[in-house]
């Protein structure tokens, strides 16, 4: 795992009750980070219940955390992982930089064009009322989209996550804003996100 990191005076989204910044090149040696976690992350594919019916997910995923950071969403009660050398790496390096403390990783790898997530914010309770989820992107650029609850008018707001950027969404972001990773219709290699996220009570696990 490279631990070169840049640090950049960030893009500040300008978007109404949201605190979003964006630093293009937070991580030097993307590439090879890239590679290093498609092989060292144990990637599953889990299953949600949609309409009364099993659907997987349209992307691969994992869960990794200190031990009592359990979380949930969509159904999916997820135990965490231990910390694999280059997550926890990763980790400390965001945590200097930003001055604050995760305890846990959502890491989602799309494969392909195909691969999405849908519309949704980082809204459970175990987060907290105004979590800090620092979103870091390696491999292909997929475009990262914003919209507002209640628009009243507010348009949406598109972004192109490049490789080795870190996105950082805190505040009232959660409870304004949904976001989303859509299908695209041209062909485009992999990429793998990882969200870093502090778990705050336990209510998923046991």
């Amino acid at each position: 795992m490279q631990k070169n990191l840049f640090t950049e005076q960030p893009l500040i989204l300008d978007l109404p009750d949201a605190d979003i910044r964006y630093y293009p090149e937070f991580i030097d040696n993307s590439a090879a980070n890239y590679r290093a976690l498609v092989d060292e992350i144990n990637w599953q594919q889990d299953t949600i219940n949609m309409y009364g019916r099993p659907v997987l997910i349209p992307r691969m995923n994992a869960w990794y955390g200190d031990a009592n950071a359990h979380y949930g969403y969509s159904g999916l009660k997820l135990a965490p992982q231990p910390w694999t050398p280059g997550l926890l790496l990763l980790k400390t390096k965001i945590e200097k930089f930003l001055q604050t403390e995760f305890n846990s990783v959502l890491a989602n790898y799309y494969r392909d064009a195909n691969d999405s997530v849908a519309w949704h914010a980082d809204d459970e309770p175990e987060l907290g009322a105004q979590p800090v989820i620092a979103s870091l992107s390696f491999g292909a650029t997929r475009r990262f989209s914003l919209r507002r609850k209640s628009a009243n008018g507010i348009a949406p707001f598109h972004i192109e996550l490049a490789s080795g950027s870190l996105l950082v969404m805190a505040g009232d972001t959660q409870k304004f804003w949904h976001h989303q990773v859509a299908k695209i219709k041209q062909p485009v290699a992999g990429r793998i996100n990882l969200t870093y996220r502090f778990i705050t009570e336990n209510t998923h696990g046991k």
